[in-house]
């Protein structure tokens, strides 16, 4: 009679263990199917992002993303640049300044454009986001660079300080800045108008020596962005517009004087446009009807002067 009781005892013990060793397993297979659901679903959220993220870096760039900014952080940055060649001009030329009160107005109005060009979020078109940041730390830069030059040497005279600021960190460090936004803003216009001409390629990349009859043979908008490629290799500021200094070229070739000089190759003509100083602002304007009638431009005011 024991030895039955144990055998049945043994037994509900046995088919216990079984059941609950079922119940383990199909609850480890569950959770697993959880887990597996709850990555695939991280991963299909993390893939959707990253596909949005995708999309949203080759979108297009619209007319108007270039208009906001030209609007929003350009012209306020443009403002203080003018002034700032201004004031530099006056101590080039040995006039007479109040340089304290001078850089004391520049530092502020640094400032003020910085907080302006700051008011208007363009990070969603990559170009026009590092645009923008490295026009605001150009602008925080020239603050710094005209502070300096407010705490000059009283004794010092305009022509010195002139010469200070050129070598000033904080200038050098601004000129950089901008010249890079303004590579990154060009860029964005070059895209933008690959997206309105079939003929004009997405992405361009300068090959050097590039020669006066490849330079020819390019639309606009790929000109003006090996021009600013070439300011940022130069690390020079210029009071005039990168097409400014397209035209000139244009316009050096077209009348004869780079095969007169046997200037073969467009770095050539460049340096010596600069280095003479023979590019104005404004000479885009006076040379758009004789050679960009047909170009794609966006509706910049800097590419439409005669508009209102």
């Amino acid at each position: 009679m024991m030895e039955k009781r144990l055998t049945t005892t043994a037994m509900l013990f046995s088919v216990g263990f079984v059941f609950m060793l079922v119940c383990a397993v199909g609850a480890f297979f569950y959770g697993v199917k959880i887990g597996s659901d709850k990555t695939e679903m991280k991963y299909a959220s993390t893939a959707k992002a990253d596909e949005e993220a995708a999309k949203l870096a080759s979108t297009p760039y619209q007319q108007q993303d270039l208009v906001s900014f030209y609007l929003t952080v350009y012209s306020p940055y443009r403002e203080f640049q003018n002034d700032w060649f201004a004031a530099m001009t006056k101590l080039s030329k040995g006039q007479d300044v109040d340089t304290e009160a001078t850089f004391k107005k520049l530092a502020k109005l640094a400032e003020q454009k910085a907080k302006e060009a700051s008011s208007f979020d363009m990070q969603k078109s990559p170009l026009l986001g590092e645009a923008q940041v490295g026009y605001i730390r150009s602008l925080k830069k020239f603050k710094e660079a005209a502070d300096k030059a407010t705490n000059a040497n009283s004794n010092t005279n305009v022509i010195e300080l002139y010469k200070i600021i050129l070598n000033e960190k904080n200038y050098i460090a601004a000129t950089d800045e901008s010249l890079i936004a303004q590579r990154a803003y060009f860029y964005a216009m070059q895209k933008w108008a690959a997206t309105v001409d079939p003929d004009i390629p997405s992405a361009y990349k300068t090959s050097e020596p590039i020669s006066v009859k490849q330079w020819n043979s390019l639309p606009i908008s790929i000109k003006n962005i090996i021009v600013v490629d070439y300011l940022v290799k130069r690390n020079e500021l210029n009071p005039f517009y990168p097409h400014d200094l397209t035209s000139r070229v244009d316009e050096f070739i077209e009348s004869g004087q780079a095969s007169k000089m046997k200037l073969t190759t467009l770095n050539a003509i460049v340096d010596l446009l600069l280095n003479t100083e023979a590019v104005d602002l404004g000479d885009f304007a006076l040379n758009k009807g004789r050679f960009y009638q047909s170009e794609v431009l966006p509706q910049l005011p800097f590419f439409y002067p005669e508009t209102p």
